[in-house]
C-alpha cells in the first residue's frame, strides 16, 4: 500500500472517530496530524458528507444546516443568539479560519454552493439576512452589516435603536476583494467584482466591476474578456 493510500486509510478513520459525541474533536485533530495551517487540511472536507470543522472552531448555533462536504477552519464562529435566524450552508462551502458569522434580532445568513470565504470576515446579521450566492469568491476581511445605528443627538449611540434598509445579497460568482465593507440594503449582481477596499452604500449591477469610498462602478466585463466604459451620469 502506497503511503497516498496509507494517509487516506488514516483520515477516514479519524473522521469516523469525529462523529462520536465524546471523541469527536479527538477525531479531528488526528485527521489533520502532518497537514499545513490555513489551506493545509481542506482536503478533509471530501471524505464524508458532514465535511470537516476544525476542532477549534467555534459552533454555538440551534439554527444551522450544513451542505455536503462543508470545511469549516480554525477559530471560526458560527453562532445564533437566541433572537437570531438560521444560519445556512449550501454544498461545498469553505470557511476559512478567524470568520465569524452571527445572527441576531431576526437577522439570518445564507451562503450558496461552493463559495469561499478567506479569514478574518464578519458576518452580522441582524434585522436583515445576508444571502451569498453560489461560487462566490469572499477575500479575507471583508465585512457584511444589513443594519446600522441610530445617530439621534440626545443619546449616546450605543443606546440608539438598530436601523436597517434591508438586507444584502451578493450575487452567484461574484468576487469581493480584500477588505470590502457591504452595508444595508445594498444588492451586488451576478459575476460583479468589487475592488479590495471598496465601501458598498448601494446597488452595484452585474457582472460590473466597482470600486471606491463609496464604491461607484467603473466598467462593465464583457464575454470577450475586454471593458466598456459607462456614463458617470454627470
Amino acid at each position: 500500500m502506497d503511503i497516498r493510500a496509507q494517509r487516506d486509510r488514516w483520515e477516514r478513520w479519524s473522521l469516523r472517530l469525529a462523529r462520536l459525541p465524546l471523541v469527536g474533536n479527538l477525531g479531528r485533530q488526528l485527521a489533520r496530524v502532518g497537514y499545513k495551517p490555513y489551506t493545509g487540511d481542506v482536503g478533509l472536507a471530501r471524505h464524508f458528507p458532514e465535511g470537516y470543522r476544525s476542532p477549534l472552531a467555534r459552533v454555538h448555533a440551534d439554527r444551522l444546516e450544513i451542505g455536503k462536504h462543508c470545511y469549516i477552519g480554525d477559530h471560526a464562529l458560527l453562532m445564533n443568539e437566541p433572537d437570531g435566524g438560521s444560519i445556512r450552508l449550501g454544498d461545498r462551502v469553505f470557511i476559512f479560519e478567524h470568520t465569524t458569522l452571527l445572527t441576531t434580532q431576526a437577522g439570518s445568513i445564507e451562503i450558496g454552493d461552493e463559495s469561499h470565504i478567506q479569514p478574518r470576515c464578519q458576518f452580522s446579521a441582524a434585522l436583515g439576512s445576508i444571502k451569498i450566492g453560489k461560487r462566490a469568491e469572499i477575500a479575507p476581511g471583508c465585512a457584511f452589516y444589513p443594519y446600522n445605528h441610530g445617530m439621534a443627538p440626545d443619546m449616546p449611540v450605543r443606546k440608539q435603536p438598530l436601523t436597517s434598509r434591508g438586507g444584502i445579497s451578493i450575487g452567484d460568482d461574484a468576487w469581493l476583494g480584500y477588505g470590502v465593507i457591504v452595508l444595508d440594503g445594498v444588492r451586488i449582481g451576478d459575476g460583479a467584482v468589487v475592488a479590495a477596499g471598496a465601501v458598498v452604500v448601494s446597488d452595484i449591477p452585474a457582472m460590473a466591476i466597482a470600486a471606491g469610498v463609496p464604491a461607484k462602478v467603473l466598467r462593465f466585463r464583457t464575454a470577450d474578456n475586454t471593458v466598456s466604459k459607462i456614463s458617470s451620469g454627470d
